[in-house]
């Protein structure tokens, strides 16, 4: 990395808030698509939901993902793990949703398979509703980040409705039986509608997730480890491209920041100068 972004021009950042319901990240993966909406309504599902073909007959609205989760229930304050935790298996994933289903039938939203973490949804009451990112609510109060529209009353009760469904649900019995943790919520986000005349989206950007992930679940030695894995692999195949002349562009987004760094031609006296300013990758890490 470090050798990477001797080679490398810094370009204007992008600036974030650990307040926003929609990270950095996610902010500059919809800018790169053309997707940049108003705070917590980057078009997530909706846009699972158009290669998977939904929207041709739903419409482009009002969807949003379905997350089944494990709240942790205190005293005085409720927190969720990592969804990732969790790990569930095709059959659990949609014994769950057939289970959950009629009730959200009962407030007009359909639940549709995406993957055995995730779930699409679709319903009114989903359109125009800012919605906080799941690395928001992961491995803190969740109160502070749920959904505070005027429509989220309904989505506040069905996930109560939920934690009495699931808690003497099969397949949470075989999990608690097994010792593993179980399904007890859910959590709404990617909420936000496509344009009407969306065409072809740009697939030029690659998003990794391993530090992500790590962080999220706390795990400093997974997030050590990625970290190791990402200069070894990607940023060196990076790094050859740089050699080579080739087009190289890398963005590293914190909670304040999102640093980009693009390939220029640059004079040989510029690479000099830039090989002693560059900072080292930990006090750049450090800056976002």
């Amino acid at each position: 990395m470090a050798a990477l972004l001797e080679r490398l021009t810094p370009m204007p950042p992008m600036l974030g808030s650990p307040e926003a319901l929609s990270p950095l990240h996610e902010r500059v993966h919809a800018k790169s698509l053309g997707l940049l909406n108003e705070d917590g309504l980057l078009p997530w599902a909706a846009l699972d939901a158009r290669e998977l073909g939904l929207t041709r007959t739903q419409g482009n609205q009002g969807w949003a993902w379905i997350t089944p989760c494990h709240w942790n229930i205190n005293t005085d304050h409720v927190s969720m793990d990592a969804p990732q935790a969790l790990a569930l298996d095709a059959h659990e994933a949609d014994a769950l949703r057939a289970a959950m289903q009629p009730y959200f039938s009962e407030d007009g939203i359909t639940l549709h398979a995406l993957n055995h973490s995730t779930w699409l949804a679709q319903g009114e009451s989903l359109r125009d509703l800012p919605t906080a990112s799941l690395a928001r609510a992961c491995g803190t109060q969740v109160d502070r980040w749920m959904p505070r529209a005027p429509q989220a009353r309904s989505l506040r009760r069905l996930q109560n409705e939920m934690q009495m469904l699931l808690y003497r649900h099969p397949v949470n019995d075989a999990r608690a039986a097994q010792r593993r943790l179980t399904v007890n919520s859910f959590w709404i986000s990617g909420t936000g509608a496509l344009p009407d005349t969306i065409g072809d989206l740009p697939r030029t950007l690659s998003v990794l997730h391993p530090l992500e992930t790590a962080a999220m679940c706390d795990d400093a030695p997974a997030w050590t480890q990625a970290w190791h894995t990402l200069d070894a692999t990607h940023l060196a195949s990076l790094l050859r491209q740089a050699k080579a002349g080739e087009p190289v562009e890398l963005t590293l987004c914190g909670e304040r920041m999102a640093a980009s760094f693009v390939l220029q031609n640059t004079a040989w006296w510029g690479r000099i100068q830039r090989r002693f300013s560059t900072p080292t990758p930990a006090e750049l890490l450090a800056t976002l």
